[in-house]
This record gives structure tokens, C-alpha cells and sequence, in this order.
């Protein structure tokens, strides 16, 4: 039987009693019982009938609303009476319903429980209070796993909570078997309530999760398959007709639908904004784009995955909510845009961030390189922050009135993030919240007026259309200053931009610069070039002294038999007084850290930063997902705190010394910070602090350290290095070991410097290295340059007085190699990492140094300032 037409049974056009609209609402007793598989599903089935169905989602989610949008083609919507004012629901919801087009039914998925609203308010916002303020009927969805009877006692007891509430069928979800979906359909008929659909279990429709909920409909390639097999899904199990029939019950709305004409006042010069959308940054009310457009102004869509610069005369940024985290490597890596964009908000285009927009215009976040325009860094945490909050602009913003809380109602938004901010809000914050500053509110261009409002508020402008108002009066009077054009094709070039290093000759390929610009694999010996002082590699003796050699060369002989690694366990474990069973020799460090990230059950690491990449790099190359805990550097200031590192952290990467900054982490600081996860320690350099704060020891529970005998000993060619710690890491990194991993010349290394004799030879070689760094610090400070304190056989070097660019080159062509600071995450180009030389060549180096910067300030016109 053919369905009815509803366009001819019941048109949506207004009439003297309101406005007929066909409705209803999806709820459940709870969470995940399916309300958005049974949503999604019913739009898109009736969608491929050939009737155009509106998606509604009650509450602030911006994830269902995608995949209505994919089912029906147009735009999924919120229905949220805390951030828009219950008076705008119903305006609001006939609305959505005309545009982009007349529809011929409206379905709105609730939240939660059917009941479940704001706590203490009596269920403000919850799907009942929705499904009053639009007289819909309501359709329960009923969780079948594991219920039969009970199943139907549930939904009469919410069919009979609230008179008020319409609950007119249900549709039973997940059921085992026909014969279980039998027994609820008799069930709920014995109950009398109406039965519209049994859906069976069906996991090839089920939308994968996401650390805030569903993943949204844009990430996911294979959504419009999943949208299809859930309209085949749906469609075959649920009474379409019957639904259609109920939905037509619903009476007429007697309001007005919203008009965002009605709400905010045209500005002069058409001003064009650019709204970031894309892959990674997907949440925005569809009202928000249609209040900028009724203010007079030309919207236009930036995918920062993509799009490489800014649309041509741009007046105004909108960059709003999604999940950048997820795409932070791409985003980094688009340096074009990140640049265009810091420009731009430096220019003091005016520019609004909500959430994941705050997180794009940061320094750092997971330690890739972001905009920058805010002098804030941001890293994922296991903390959920959700929730309503009622907000206070405490100054005039870009999208506020000062509205102080004893006088002025303020504005209500939402937060919904896995993130956390450092600092959390500038000292002029975008909002003021339970008495805490949060959020920027900037003036960079010096304008008098702040162009930059950057908060993790998120704000439903139809509630709030001041904050459109202001935001498109502020691009109106860019645009008037600048003399904008706004006319032309938005440029799209068929080749990325890139981060340029002009001075880089290494021509690394693009697979090693995918992390934000910055090259995990990059190490000192690519800064050396013939003919150069070598100051960027730290290895002490250009190869091993004559009685080592000596050692290494007599092992040629026994090469033709399998190596033994038992005298070198044996030297180790005597050297730090341990178990042998605590012992693992490896092909250097570097093998050290690739067992490590292979064996052991890392789920979510966490590295140190500043420090050597080659502990991320290995972790990324084994597949996991690394965070980075960026430390602040500063000269001339102590080894910061550790601090409280997340608990979510299963494993901690951190050098001691650090490399490149030199600090040395107290012991005591490193076992609370190893606390209740693995701990992994780089102590390549720890023979140059003469052991002090090492954690080897007789017990080390949870706990790992790495050696290498390279820099000491003129041996990075040989590969010489270890493990010691907790007996079973070390098995496991053992189990992931080939066969043979360390060579018998290595082996014979191995042994031969760590006796007691060798042992003394190289403490005071380090004593005399501590005596060269304080010379070569002096001389650098007394030339004023800031020093990072340092207790390793290196200092890091603010080069900062000769401009904003690298000191490698002008240094190069001065005929020192030194070692560049950006390729540390957490640095930049101004910083330098120098070997510690010997005094005679530090003098040299620092006077180098000293002329280069001061023929920098002449340059710049700063003459002997």
C-alpha cells in the first residue's frame, strides 16, 4: 500500500489557528538506549520516500544534528530552551522547519531520559519539556537487551509521569530474535501501547564512538553507507505509515517561526567572514551562519585541512567547535594558513573561537605547533568538562556588553571538552564564570577595542544575536578601515604551503615533517658540514682513545662466532650494583627507545618536551598515540617542576639530564612523577652530572633507564647502550630483541669502560667540562645572552638579540655548526644548542656570537642599544 502524501494530507503553510506542521519527538528511558540510530534511521527512510524530513536534536550536541543533516540533506538543528530562552523554541523549531525549504515532517531526537533535564530546575531542557513547548507526540525507544515484561512497565511508567506529555508508541530497539521481539511486541499490545517498530540487533550500522560521543558524520568516510543501511534498517522493521499518521496528530503551533531579520540590523560593506568548517571543525549552529548573513554580511567556508591561505579580503573570522585534537597533526602541518590566520588576528581582523576554535589559534596543542595568536597551550586530558554555565562579560568584548552579575542576567552557554588550556584565561578573560576568569579577550592590533574573543563557551547565537550584532559591526568597521575588497574567486592553489627554513640545506622528506613542521629524526650531526667547528654534536672525542681501540680491534678474531652478551650484563650490573636480571644491553639508545615503544602496553604515553625526539619518534612509529607535556624554558631559570603529570598518563618519557636544556630532575621529583605508571628515564648524559640523581638502584618497580656509552667514549658509530630496570620490562623489552642485537666489538665496549679505572678516567673528564661550561656561560652572559642553567655537557642559548630568526646559518657562515632549537618540541628558532668547548673556542664562538647580534640591532636601526 502506498503511503499517504503527507505535503497533500496536512501542508506546511501558516492558517489563522498556527501552523500545521506534522511532528514528533524520539526519547528513551536513558542514554543509549538508540534514539539516534531510531532518529537517524526514521529521517532517512522517509527521506528516500520522497518525503522531506527536518532533523531536530534536543540540547546543546552537535553530533547527532550531523548525521540528520546526511540523512535529509539539510541542515540537523538544536532545540536547547537553557542557551536560546524556552520562549524561542517553538519560533525557533518552525523555523527549521521552513528553511532551507518547506519540510513535510519534523523528528526531534531527545537527550538522555525522557525526563532528564538541569539538575534542580524541575527538568528545564530535558525531551519532555521540549516535546510540551511543540505539542508532540512522543515515541519511546525501548532498550530490548535483556528485558521482556519490564521493558513495558518502563514505558508506562513514563507514558504516566507527566499528564502533559504525549506518549503515544513505542519502538522497540535491539531485540535477540524474532521470537524475543514477539514476546515484547505482546507484551506492550497487553499493556495497550501501540508497537510502531521492532528493530533486531544490527552492528553494521552502529556509529563508532568518540571521547564526547559519537563520531560526527564528517569524519567518518563511511557515513553515507551507514546512513543508507540504517534507512534499509529502519524501513524494513518500523511502520512508516503508522509513524507519518501519528506524526500528523500533532496540532497546530500557534507562534511565529523565528527570523534572524528580526533580530540584528544590517551593516555597511557587505564585510565577508570566514567560517572554518571541514573535517575538524564541525560544530556550529546552523542559526549562527544565517544571523551573519541577515547582519549584511558575506559568509564563506575555510577547511583549514585544505585551504592553504584566507579568502581574499577577509573581515572577520568565525572559528568554532569539532575536534582538532584528532586532526592536530594536519592542522600544524598547514603552516600556510596557521600563519595567514595569525595575521590576520594580528591585524586585528575580528575573530571569535569557541572550544576547539581556542584550541587552533594556541601556541601548542599535544605539542604541535598551532597559530599562536594566543599566549596559551592546550593538551588533551582524560576529564570530561560538560556542562551549562552562566557567563559574565566583565569588560565590553567583541561579542558582549560588560554585564555584571549583580545587575545583568548575563548570557548562558555550554561546555562540552576533553582539553585543558594553560593559562586558563588572560588577564582581560572573554567570561567570568562561578567567580573564575575564563577565556581572552584581545586588542592585538592596538585598535582601542578588543578584535579577538577566544573562550571554550560555546554560545547559541540565537539566544545571544547581540554577540552576531557586535561581531558583524566589527568587521563592517574593518572592512571600512582597510578598504577590504570583497569581490573575487577565494584563492585554493593546487600546492600546499609549507614552513620554509631557508637556511636548511638538509632537504628532509616531507614524511619526517608531518608534526607540525617539526622532524622527530633531526639530530645534531645534520647541522655539521665540512670545514666547520663542530659544536651541534655531543660526542667528546672524535672517535676512542688508543687503548679502547686497541680492545675493539682485538674482538676482529672472534667475529666469526655469535656474540655473548653475558660479560657485558655482567660489567653493567657490577658498575651499578643490580640484579643482572635488571640488564639488557641494545644497539644504543636508539634501539633502546624502539624496544620500548614496541613491547611494552603503552596506551597512552606521555613525553617530557622539551627533550630528545628520538623517544617520540620511536613511540609514533610503533603506533602509538603520544601526548607531549610541554615544560616552560627559560634562561637563566631553575629545572622547573615536573609537577602534577596527568593521571591518565600510562607511561612518562622524561631525560635526565634533559637534552637540550641540560636540567637535572631531582630523583625524588622523578619517582613521584612515576607514580602509578611506567616510567621511562634517557640518562644519556648522566655520566656527565657524575650520577648525581640517577634512579638506578637496586629495586625499580615500574621504572626503566636508559644508558649510552656513545658520547662519553667517541663511540656513536658502534652503537653502545643499555637498559636497567624493573626485571619484567626488561624481559618483555628482551622478547622484542632479534637475535644478536649488540655486536662483539660493542660487547667488548661495553665492558671495557665500565670498570672502575674507565669509570675515573671519565669523571674527571666531566669535571673538567663542568669547568669549561661555566667559562663558556660567563662569557655568553656577559655578552647578554640568556643561558639555560645547565648540568650536561651543553648549553641552550637564547639567541633572541639577533631577531627573530635562526642563528644557525649567520653562525655557519661564520664557520661554527651548532644545533637548531626548533626541532624541539616546545622551541623555536631563536634558541641554539652549543657543545661545551673548550675555552680557547668558546671565546671564539661568544665573540662570533656577540658581532653577529650587534650587527643584527644596527641593522635595525638600535645602533649600540
Amino acid at each position: 500500500m502506498a503511503p499517504a502524501d503527507p505535503r497533500t494530507a496536512h501542508p506546511v503553510a501558516p492558517g489563522t489557528a498556527g501552523h500545521a506542521l506534522p511532528r514528533l519527538v524520539i526519547a528513551a528511558a536513558a542514554s543509549s538506549a538508540g534514539k539516534t540510530t531510531v532518529t537517524t534511521g526514521l529521517l532517512a527512510a522517509l527521506t528516500s520516500r520522497g518525503v522531506r524530513a527536518a532533523g531536530f536534536k534536543v540540547g546543546p550536541d552537535f553530533i547527532d544534528p550531523g548525521y540528520h543533516a546526511l540523512a535529509t540533506g539539510r541542515p540537523g538543528r538544536n532545540l536547547d530552551p537553557v542557551m536560546v530562552g524556552q520562549e524561542r523554541i517553538a519560533p525557533l523549531f518552525l523555523h527549521g522547519c521552513r528553511v532551507p525549504a518547506p519540510a513535510d515532517i519534523a523528528i526531534v531526537e531527545g537527550v538522555m531520559g525522557l525526563f532528564d533535564g538541569r539538575l534542580r530546575t524541575g527538568g528545564q531542557g530535558s525531551t519532555a519539556h521540549i516535546a510540551k513547548l511543540i505539542t508532540a507526540p512522543v515515541i519511546l525507544v525501548v532498550d530490548g537487551a535483556g528485558s521482556s515484561r519490564t521493558a513495558a512497565a518502563a514505558a508506562l511508567g513514563l507514558a504516566a509521569f507527566d499528564p502533559n506529555v504525549q506518549v503515544a508508541g513505542v519502538i522497540v530497539n535491539r531485540v535477540a530474535s524474532p521470537a524475543h521481539g514477539a514476546e515484547l511486541s505482546q507484551v506492550f499490545a497487553d499493556a495497550g501501547m501501540p508497537v510502531l517498530g521492532v528493530l533486531p540487533r544490527d552492528p553494521q550500522i552502529a556509529a563508532p564512538s568518540r571521547h564526547l560521543g559519537l563520531v560526527p558524520a564528517s569524519e567518518r568516510l563511511e557515513s553515507a553507507h551507514t546512513i543508507a543501511a540504517l534507512a534499509r534498517h529502519v524501513g524494513a522493521h518500523v511502520d512508516l505509515d503508522a509513524v507519518q499518521a501519528l506524526a500528523r496528530g500533532a496540532a497546530p503551533l500557534a507562534v511565529e517561526p523565528w527570523d534572524p531579520a528580526d533580530e540584528v540590523t544590517p551593516v555597511a560593506g557587505r564585510p565577508r567572514i570566514a567560517v572554518f568548517g571541514g573535517r575538524a571543525f564541525t560544530f556550529r549552529y546552523a542559526e549562527t551562519t544565517e544571523l551573519l548573513e541577515a547582519a549584511g554580511c558575506e559568509v564563506v567556508e575555510v577547511d583549514p585541512l585544505t585551504d592553504v591561505r584566507l579568502p581574499a579580503g577577509v573581515a572577520g573570522l568565525y572559528i568554532g567547535g569539532g575536534f582538532p585534537e584528532v586532526h592536530a597533526a594536519d592542522l600544524s602541518g598547514n603552516a600556510g594558513l596557521r600563519r595567514a590566520v595569525a595575521d590576520a588576528v594580528a591585524a586585528g581582523v575580528p575573530t571569535v573561537a569557541e572550544c576547539a576554535g581556542q584550541l587552533y589559534l594556541g601556541q601548542h596543542l599535544d605539542g604541535h605547533p598551532m597559530v599562536g595568536a594566543l599566549a596559551a597551550s592546550a593538551r588533551m586530558t582524560p576529564r570530561l568538562t560538560l556542562g551549562y554555565r552562566h557567563a559574565q562579560a566583565p569588560a565590553a568584548t567583541l561579542v558582549s556588553e560588560p554585564s555584571a552579575p549583580d545587575d545583568s542576567p548575563g548570557v548562558w552557554g555550554h561546555e562540552f571538552h576533553r582539553t585543558q588550556t594553560l593559562p586558563a584565561a588572560g588577564s582581560d578573560p572573554a567570561w567570568v564564570w562561578n567567580n573564575s576568569p575564563a577565556g581572552f579577550s584581545l586588542d592585538p592590533a592596538g585598535l582601542g577595542e578588543p578584535t579577538l574573543h577566544s573562550s571554550y563557551l560555546h554560545l547559541h547565537w540565537a539566544g545571544t544575536p547581540q554577540a552576531a550584532q557586535r561581531f558583524a559591526d566589527a568587521a563592517s568597521r574593518h572592512a571600512a578601515r582597510n578598504q577590504t575588497p570583497t569581490a573575487g574567486p577565494r584563492p585554493r592553489p593546487a600546492e600546499p604551503d609549507h614552513d620554509h627554513d631557508d637556511d636548511n640545506d638538509d632537504h628532509e622528506p616531507p614524511a619526517t615533517r608531518d608534526l607540525g613542521g617539526i622532524d622527530l629524526h633531526h639530530h645534531g650531526d645534520r647541522d655539521v658540514a665540512d670545514g666547520l667547528i663542530d659544536l651541534a654534536v655531543n660526542v667528546q672525542t672524535p672517535g676512542p682513545r688508543p687503548w679502547l681501540a686497541r680492545i675493539i680491534d682485538a674482538t676482529t678474531a672472534t667475529l666469526g662466532a655469535y656474540p655473548s652478551t653475558d660479560d657485558a650484563v655482567a660489567a653493567i650490573a657490577d658498575a651499578h650494583g643490580v640484579d643482572p636480571s635488571m640488564v639488557l644491553p641494545t644497539a644504543g639508545g636508539a634501539e633502546a627507545f624502539a624496544l620500548v615503544a614496541r613491547a611494552l602496553p603503552l596506551a597512552h604515553p606521555l613525553v617530557v618536551h622539551p627533550q630528545f625526539t628520538e623517544p617520540e619518534a620511536a613511540l609514533r612509529a610503533a603506533g602509538r598515540a603520544v601526548q607531549r607535556w610541554l615544560l616552560p624554558v627559560s634562561p637563566g631559570a631553575d629545572t622547573p617542576s615536573l609537577g602534577e603529570l596527568p593521571g591518565w598518563a600510562d607511561a612518562a618519557f622524561v631525560g635526565n639530564p634533559t637534552n637540550p636544556t641540560g636540567w637535572l630532575h631531582r630523583r625524588a621529583d622523578l619517582l613521584a612523577a612515576g607514580q602509578g605508571r611506567i616510567l621511562v628515564v634517557d640518562e644519556a648524559f648522566m655520566d656527565a652530572a657524575q650520577e648525581a640523581e640517577s634512579l638506578i638502584a637496586p629495586a625499580m618497580p615500574g621504572r626503566l633507564v636508559l644508558r649510552s656509552l656513545s658520547k662519553t667514549w667517541g663511540l656513536a658509530g658502534l652503537r653502545v647502550g643499555y637498559v636497567v630496570g624493573d626485571p619484567d620490562l626488561v624481559a618483555a623489552l628482551a622478547a622484542a630483541q632479534p637475535p644478536w642485537p649488540v655486536s662483539a666489538p660493542a660487547l667488548a665496549a661495553m665492558v671495557a669502560v665500565l670498570d672502575a679505572d674507565s669509570r675515573a678516567q671519565a669523571s674527571t673528564r666531566y669535571a673538567q667540562v663542568d669547568a669549561d661550561r661555566a667559562h663558556l656561560v660567563a662569557a655568553l652572559e656577559a655578552s647578554g645572552f640568556g643561558v639555560v642553567p645547565s648540568s650536561a655537557p651543553f648549553v641552550l642559548i637564547d639567541t633572541s638579540r639577533l631577531g627573530p630568526g635562526s642563528a644557525r646559518a649567520p653562525l655557519a657562515a661564520r664557520g661554527f655548526a651548532v644545533r637548531r632549537g626548533e626541532s624541539f618540541p616546545g622551541l623555536g628558532p631563536t634558541w641554539i644548542r652549543v657543545r661545551v668547548p673548550d675555552p680557547a673556542t668558546a671565546d671564539a664562538f661568544v665573540a662570533t656570537l656577540a658581532s653577529l647580534a650587534q650587527a643584527s640591532l644596527t641593522a635595525r636601526g638600535q645602533g649600540n642599544a
